[in-house]
């Protein structure tokens, strides 16, 4: 195995805004096309259907494209179909030239659910799929829903287990959200023959899986909590992830010249880029030596979602970035520190702070609950982040579809406040 290359600490923070096209934010031309960019450099986008500040992944596209448009990712998603969800890291947004890749997560399934949900309940499994391949395209809703059981996620009614079921064997795809309401469809009407036939050795998949979380993040190491790694390696006899499995096919990744090694100034492990991505690495390095902002460019603020991949590494945001992160959304109210869904502040290569945006949607205003600071950084004092956070909020505002934005009745976010509507915003 190669040694590590080192790395000082400022240059790889400014490889990350980089290679996660941050620098500056919402740089990519407003269009579609900018939609596949981000996606083929980041392998997947999580989806969650939380939408009080804007879906996760609609979040993670506007802070990267200008004028982004939530319906161009449906319109990708479920008319073209240049892009598909499956599990990766979590439900993602995958390209879908990639299917054959994530095949072997169609096959396990089938094998478990072959062995349960199939079995135990044949005859709703025959039913509902026999109403979908005369009806076309239907939902949970379309169905009566009387039996309820035990899924794994809590109890929920038997047909839609089985409609979820049947998704995740890959006999159904997704052929379209109504808001959060999925309406399945036939995997075959959905994707062209020749790709779905198209068979991958599973090894290759495994690869790839893995590969695309170091795709996500730019900056990992090989070793982390089910939260990075989960679904990347078969299981144990015992059911537990095979950690040290993993640590061998990431050392089969650099062998191969996919991954290189680094060492991060300040971080304890070796952490690997993408090898494709040392000419990112190499940029950030020139910036820093002769003092160009970042992307060669102002510093620029960016809003970041809370399952954005530059956030994935809760351990390296506070080893590099000096950032705490948790989100809270799954906090109980009382024990939060900041707030439901609280989105990092991003100025240039830095993580100065937090905000709590809500989407008003029958008002049209975005309410910003509220906006906290890193120790040591004041908002009003720092040299051009006034109009480069006015520039974001009037952004977010027209992403969110607001006419106006409101804001907390303290001091500081008054004073906030001011500063930007002077700048326009």
């Amino acid at each position: 195995m190669p040694d590590a290359l080192p790395v000082p600490a400022p240059v790889a923070r400014r490889f990350l805004v980089l290679r996660h096209f941050l620098a500056p934010p919402r740089a990519l031309p407003p269009d579609p096309a900018s939609i596949l960019s981000v996606v083929d450099r980041l392998g997947s986008l999580q989806f969650d259907p939380l939408s009080v500040a804007g879906r996760n992944h609609d979040l993670v596209l506007h802070a990267r494209i200008a004028g982004y448009r939530p319906e161009w990712t449906d319109d990708l998603l479920y008319r073209r179909r240049l892009l598909f969800e499956a599990l990766n890291k979590g439900l993602s947004i995958l390209p879908t030239r990639e299917l054959p890749w994530y095949r072997h997560t169609w096959d396990r399934h089938a094998e478990r659910h072959g062995e349960g949900i199939f079995v135990e309940y044949a005859d709703e499994v025959d039913a509902v799929l026999a109403r979908i391949r005369a009806e076309g395209p239907l939902s949970s809703i379309d169905f009566e829903r009387r039996h309820v059981i035990d899924w794994y996620w809590g109890p929920t009614s038997r047909v839609r287990a089985v409609l979820e079921a049947l998704a995740e064997a890959g006999v159904l795809g997704l052929a379209r959200r109504d808001g959060n309401r999925r309406y399945y469809d036939l995997v075959e009407r959905l994707h062209p023959a020749d790709l779905l036939a198209r068979r991958v050795p599973e090894s290759e998949q495994v690869r790839h899986r893995l590969l695309s979380r170091f795709r996500g993040h730019g900056l990992l190491a090989a070793t982390g909590g089910a939260e990075l790694w989960g679904g990347t390696v078969p299981r144990t006899p015992e059911g537990r992830a095979d950690g040290r499995r993993r640590v061998e096919l990431v050392g089969e990744l650099v062998d191969r010249g996919e991954l290189t090694p680094v060492r991060v100034e300040g971080v304890r492990q070796v952490r690997h880029v993408v090898t494709d991505e040392l000419p990112v690495l190499a940029q950030a390095e020139r910036e820093i030596r002769t003092a160009l902002g970042p992307g060669g460019a102002q510093p620029g603020v960016a809003f970041v979602a809370p399952l954005d991949p530059l956030a994935w590494d809760r351990d390296l945001l506070r080893s590099l970035f000096g950032f705490d992160y948790t989100w809270e959304v799954y906090v109980p109210a009382a024990k939060r520190r900041w707030g439901y869904y609280v989105l990092p502040v991003l100025f240039g290569d830095r993580l100065v702070g937090r905000i709590e945006p809500r989407i008003d949607r029958t008002a049209r205003r975005v309410r910003v609950l509220g906006a906290w600071w890193e120790p040591g950084f004041d908002p009003l004092a720092e040299p051009g982040f006034v109009p480069a956070f006015a520039a974001a909020l009037a952004d977010y505002a027209a992403f969110s579809g607001a006419a106006a934005v409101t804001w907390p009745r303290t001091r500081d976010a008054r004073a906030l406040a001011r500063a930007v509507t002077a700048e326009g915003a």
